[in-house]
């Protein structure tokens, strides 16, 4: 008897390690960090959002690919018109939800307005240096920008000169944006 006492022992100890060593191992990964947090956005969170409603019509419920020209347009400018519009055509059939917005004051590069304008599937408004500045006042505008359906910018991505990096965050940008039309059913 003694014989089926230990193997039953061994039996029930088995079971409760199956079950308990996963919850140690899970507590331990958590409290000692061994890995990434719940992190999977590739550019860099806004906290807080931005809200540029000013900057965007109120009827317009999309998503936005929103880049801000700006007055002398060089090579990672170049990259991030190109980015935009190649970002856009690639979000496939989730395009009628998504808007590329193009940004112009009256001292932005007229070359690079004027590529904007040959998108013919992107905005592009012309607003006051004062009010981009209002809305943008603590941030790098030096970049390509996410905003949601309710105007708020939050996702920013900067722009580059080296034209396989500017690529590589196109990449990024359209993982991110595939990412929030998945999760949203707004816009």
């Amino acid at each position: 008897m003694s014989a089926q006492n230990t193997k039953n022992k061994r039996s029930l100890l088995l079971l409760i390690a199956v079950f308990v060593l996963p919850v140690i191992f899970a507590f331990m990964a958590l409290k000692l960090d061994w890995f990434n947090q719940a992190v999977t956005n590739r550019g860099e969170l806004l906290q807080p959002v931005i809200e540029a409603s000013s900057l965007v019509s109120e009827s317009d419920t999309k998503w936005h690919l929103l880049y801000i020209i700006p007055d002398i347009c060089d090579l990672a400018c170049d990259n991030a018109l190109y980015a935009v519009k190649q970002i856009f055509m690639a979000t496939g059939k989730h395009a009628d939800r998504v808007n590329a917005l193009f940004i112009y004051s009256d001292t932005s590069s007229a070359e690079a307005v004027a590529k904007a304008k040959a998108f013919t599937s992107a905005d592009v408004l012309n607003k006051s240096n004062e009010n981009v500045s209002e809305v943008f006042k603590n941030t790098d505008i030096n970049a390509i920008f996410i905003s949601d359906t309710l105007h708020n910018v939050v996702l920013r991505y900067p722009v580059t000169t080296d034209k396989e990096q500017a690529i590589m965050d196109s990449r990024d940008i359209l993982a991110d944006l595939k990412k929030l039309l998945k999760l949203s059913r707004i816009g």
